[in-house]
């Protein structure tokens, strides 16, 4: 048996990341750690407010490890709207009754912006059995007073997203504007790697709560600039901008949102780590960042002076003193880290960083 610390977590995660994607890396160690956990994890309620589904379809796409393992393996998921094989009726009562069952001891991670508008009759998602409806704002209020643990999932629960785009008619809203800040985790995208949200989880059954940033978002996954880990930066610092779609040259010109944006997409990489936006001549639409969409559309504009965490001025002055790290030189660190022992090995004691 493995037994892993929490910087042991972390190095994995953020040297992974660097060199090939954490999903290319995440066997075994991780996942034995994962099923000794799971073996006692809580109960995971997914619910599905206002949303397209398309970040359930991104936790579909998980790697290593793939979907059978989360399922079957890694986290007790009682219930999600499109994975679920069997029928619940009453469904809220569900809902109701399996978070005072237990009662400080599930994760409730939410999928979607909530409806609002006219006491939240936007969105009913069911009737309870004396034949109420029950709203979707309604009964996260119930059940996550509840939870010891909330993630919001995708852009739309974190901050609203494309579902509280103007004009909004049914007042969608985040997650914590409903509920607070205190209990939730942010795991925005549009959608967000399957990485971010197997890695929260992962986090949360060995270690508890990870660091987050301003914006409730975990930091091993939303720390670091876009812009500053961008294939293209060279580009940026010469002074050369692509003016249409495939030219050679930093995209800021035609709409790249990645000096304002939060993620690891850069070395991360989607689909298996084989791309990601940029790779594919698409600029960086900033899904990532609590102002999506108004304030990054339009998306294949350039972009103004814009605000942020640690960003104070023009996205022409952003960072110019942070070279990017090359993917081969951090392979060779992983690499080198793993086999000398100083990841993946047991250690004495607990690190408590």
């Amino acid at each position: 048996m493995k037994y892993f610390s929490r910087r042991e977590f972390i190095k994995l995660c953020t040297a992974s990341v660097a060199a090939l994607g954490i999903s290319q890396v995440w066997v075994p160690e991780i996942g034995e750690a994962y099923q000794n956990a799971a073996q006692g994890s809580p109960p995971v309620l997914w619910i599905q407010g206002s949303a397209c589904n398309g970040c359930s379809s991104s936790l579909i796409n998980t790697v290593h490890p793939n979907i059978k393992e989360v399922l079957n393996e890694i986290i007790n998921l009682s219930f999600h709207p499109g994975i679920s094989t069997e029928t619940i009726s009453p469904l809220p009562d569900y809902f109701l009754n399996t978070a005072k069952q237990n009662k400080n001891k599930f994760i409730l991670v939410v999928e979607g912006a909530i409806p609002t508008a006219d006491h939240g009759n936007y969105h009913i998602i069911g009737q309870n059995s004396k034949g109420e409806q029950v709203t979707l704002a309604g009964l996260l209020e119930k059940i996550g007073e509840l939870a010891e643990t909330i993630v919001a999932v995708g852009s739309c629960a974190s901050f609203g997203g494309i579902s509280a785009a103007e004009p909004n008619d049914a007042e969608c809203v985040g997650l914590e504007k409903l509920i607070g800040v205190s209990k939730v985790i942010n795991i925005p995208g549009c959608p967000p790697h399957p990485d971010w949200i197997v890695g929260t989880l992962a986090h949360l059954l060995l270690f508890g709560r990870p660091e987050l940033d301003d914006y409730g978002r975990p930091k091993v996954f939303f720390e670091g600039l876009i812009h500053n880990n961008c294939p293209r930066r060279q580009y940026f610092d010469n002074s050369i901008f692509a003016s249409k779609f495939g030219e050679e040259g930093c995209l800021l010109q035609i709409g790249c949102k990645g000096p304002l944006s939060h993620g690891d997409c850069p070395t991360r990489l989607w689909n298996g780590a084989s791309s990601w936006c940029v790779n594919t001549n698409a600029p960086c639409i900033g899904c990532t960042d609590p102002s999506f969409p108004e304030l990054t559309m339009p998306f294949y504009k350039r972009m103004p002076e814009i605000q942020g965490p640690g960003i104070t001025s023009t996205a022409d002055a952003i960072g110019l003193g942070v070279g990017a790290v090359t993917a081969a030189g951090l392979a060779v660190h992983l690499l080198g880290n793993y086999f000398s022992g100083r990841i993946g090995k047991k250690n004495s004691q607990e690190d408590d960083i």
